[in-house]
């Protein structure tokens, strides 16, 4: 017999070999007719396998969050069935659940196209409503094989082939269609529902090499219920019309070329915009950082002892001279490979070995707004959210062992103050644990985490308001465990921005060391620290959160006076005068328009307030406001309305420091 362990902690004897269909079954015939699947130890899998050992036991019902991944996989199944169904002669490949939704990619000579997707989803209703059961065979290669040479479906062959011959071969039935794949999935396909849609084709080539064949990937969602879908394509909608893309055109702010790709022309309103923002992150860090900056081009061979040539090289982007393919003759110095930096550490590891250094001058807190290139692939560039040059608001702090926690609280509260600034309140703090592959002892492991897990205690208590704990198994970095702080924009999108990352390890590939009180020498804890991370990425989810209206602080341009009637340029140049003494952003436009002309054009960029002058205004030295979003107007004395600008211009941060 074998013992099986239910949520509640009661335990029950059955034969080894039952089901989960078969004790759901025992207990309540409810229990088994609303069960989709089981957790074996943890463990989705088929409600129908075998329980061979004793197993802790969870039924999950289709409503569980966890079952959502099922649902988008067994919809991927229907999805093949029904373009096949539609379409004979149309190989399938593969069908992977992602993130909000799944693809399957087809092989098929005709192209897919949006006209094409209300049919496919006629007929995936269909297989639905059949609730044709799933089932689970496990067959030879060469049965598998020679089933799917004789359907004409040469990818599935090469799948069979590539699976280690250890591995079971398995496949999953939906009455007359199977295919290959390593399950899970619900009972029935009747289970899925009607909360999916198709949203898009795209081309992907097999196996993602660009020799093979082109594929056609048609994605789709599903989700447990109509209004959860509905949410998720209201979501869409509002993303779509805060597209920093977009709103980066319309506020005229940067551009892209093919002759730089994955790098920004700033223009002048966007470098504006973010030098605020770096502007911001320095006063916040005045006192506490010591700011430096670190070449760029870097010798290869301080990568090598970093570590970061041997895990990292394919993503960064080697350099020499041009003397050195145009005169080869030339001395081996010339012939150096660089390396233009990835990341900041290295340099900020040199900084601190230079001279000596004491426990007493500890901790030290280097930070560095440095410009990094990273090599993305063409196909995942993405504006300024995904970039091949951007600049870290990074920082790094060498730390006694005993002043690690301090260090890591200080950070985490000093994050969650600049995210509070920005409006955003609802963050969650991952604790991301040792991967498989990493450097340094368990037992630096254990104590890194250790430390890092009281700290995450430390957040929930006291920041339990704002913030959401959770732990992210084996995320860490090769170097040791880190925080992700990770924040909920105004249309309910979380984005990883911040980390806090502990490093035992390259201080001492780098030989650098502090005297302690002992006179010994100590290699320092090393803390990489970002806030916004990628500051161009985080220009563009301040975009997309505040929808361009962006706070009066941060506006590129913050006021435009726009006058009515040529009689009131002079007035017009004036307010300019003196509002830019106050530090406010003015633009003019004196223009021979008609104002509703004006205000649609700087309305469209997101100018947040207008000051209309006519003749009544320059008579009486008043301004007539309108602010973005608004169709009032607010008439006030400029000097009245220029006090209140220059106060609601005014930082958080610099308004709390009064």
């Amino acid at each position: 017999m074998i013992s099986v362990t239910f949520p509640d902690g009661a335990s029950r004897a059955y034969e080894p070999g039952v089901s989960g269909l078969d004790i759901a079954k025992s207990i309540s015939p409810s229990l088994a007719k609303r069960t989709v699947a089981m957790a074996l130890d943890g463990a989705l899998v088929d409600l129908a396998d075998p329980i061979t050992r004793d197993s802790k036991i969870e039924f999950i019902s289709r409503e569980d969050p966890r079952a959502l991944e099922l649902i988008r996989h067994d919809a991927a199944h229907v999805l093949a069935e029904a373009v096949q169904t539609l379409f004979p002669g149309t190989q399938v490949t593969i069908g992977p659940v992602i993130e909000n939704g799944f693809y399957y990619d087809f092989y098929r000579a005709e192209p897919f196209t949006p006209d094409d997707f209300a049919a496919i989803e006629k007929k995936m209703r269909e297989i639905i409503a059949r609730d044709k059961p799933f089932t689970k065979e496990v067959w030879s290669r060469e049965k598998a094989i020679a089933h799917f040479e004789k359907a004409g479906e040469a990818f599935k062959v090469e799948l069979v082939e590539a699976i280690p011959a250890d591995q079971d071969l398995k496949i999953y039935k939906q009455g007359d269609w199977l295919d290959l794949c390593r399950g899970p999935h619900m009972t029935s396909t009747g289970k899925i529902g009607e909360a999916f849609k198709i949203m898009k084709v795209a081309g992907a080539y097999w196996r993602g090499d660009s020799n093979r064949p082109m594929l056609q990937r048609i994605y789709a969602t599903a989700f447990a219920k109509k209004d959860e879908l509905d949410a998720y394509l209201k979501q869409l909608e509002e993303a779509e019309r805060r597209d920093h893309r977009r709103l980066g055109r319309e506020m005229d702010l940067f551009h892209f070329q093919e002759e730089a790709p994955g790098a920004i022309f700033w223009h002048p309103k966007g470098w504006t915009l973010f030098q605020t923002l770096i502007a911001y992150m320095r006063r916040r860090l005045a006192g506490d950082y010591s700011e430096v900056n670190a070449p760029q081009v870097m010798d290869k061979s301080l990568w090598e002892t970093s570590g970061h040539w041997g895990w990292y090289s394919d993503n960064m982007f080697a350099i020499q001279s041009a003397a050195a393919f145009i005169r080869p003759e030339d001395e081996e110095a010339d012939r150096r490979v660089f390396a233009l930096k990835p990341m900041n550490c290295p340099g900020h590891v040199q900084l601190f070995k230079h001279g000596l250094r004491s426990y007493r001058d500890l901790p030290m807190r280097l930070a560095e707004f440095g410009i990094v290139h990273r090599y993305e692939p063409s196909g995942a560039l993405h504006g300024v959210m995904r970039v091949r040059a951007f600049t870290q608001d990074d920082a790094h702090i060498f730390c006694t062992e005993d002043q690690l926690a301090a260090e890591c609280m200080k950070i985490n509260d000093l994050i969650l103050s600049v995210y509070a600034d920005f409006g955003f309140d609802k963050i969650v703090v991952k604790l991301s644990t040792r991967p498989e592959k990493r450097v340094g002892t368990d037992a630096m492991w254990d104590h890194a985490e250790e430390v890092m897990s009281r700290v995450l205690d430390d957040i929930k208590s006291k920041h339990g308001d704002v913030v959401e704990t959770a732990l992210n198994p084996g995320e860490g970095a090769f170097y040791g465990p880190k925080f992700e702080y990770v924040l909920r924009d105004a249309i309910g999108r979380d984005w990883q921005c911040g980390t806090t990352q502990v490093d035992f390890n390259l201080p001492e590939r780098f030989g650098a060391f502090y005297i302690d009180a002992n006179s010994e020498k100590v290699p320092p804890v090393m803390v990489h620290r970002a806030i916004c991370g990628s500051m161009e990425r985080f220009t563009g989810i301040l975009i997309e959160h505040f929808a361009g209206h962006l706070p009066l602080w941060l506006s590129p341009t913050q006021i435009v006076v726009a006058t009515i009637t040529q009689e009131a340029d002079g007035y017009a140049q004036e307010i300019a005068a003196e509002a830019r003494k106050l530090g406010l952003r003015v633009e003019l436009d004196l223009r021979n328009e008609k104002i509703n002309y004006k205000v649609r054009e700087h309305s469209l960029a997101k100018v947040p307030a207008m000051f209309v002058l006519g003749r009544k205004e320059a008579a009486e030295r008043t301004v007539s406001i309108r602010r973005l979003g608004s169709q009032a107007q607010q008439s006030m004395t400029l000097a009245d309305a220029l006090a209140a600008f220059a106060e609601e211009a005014v930082p958080p941060d610099v308004k709390r420091a009064r």
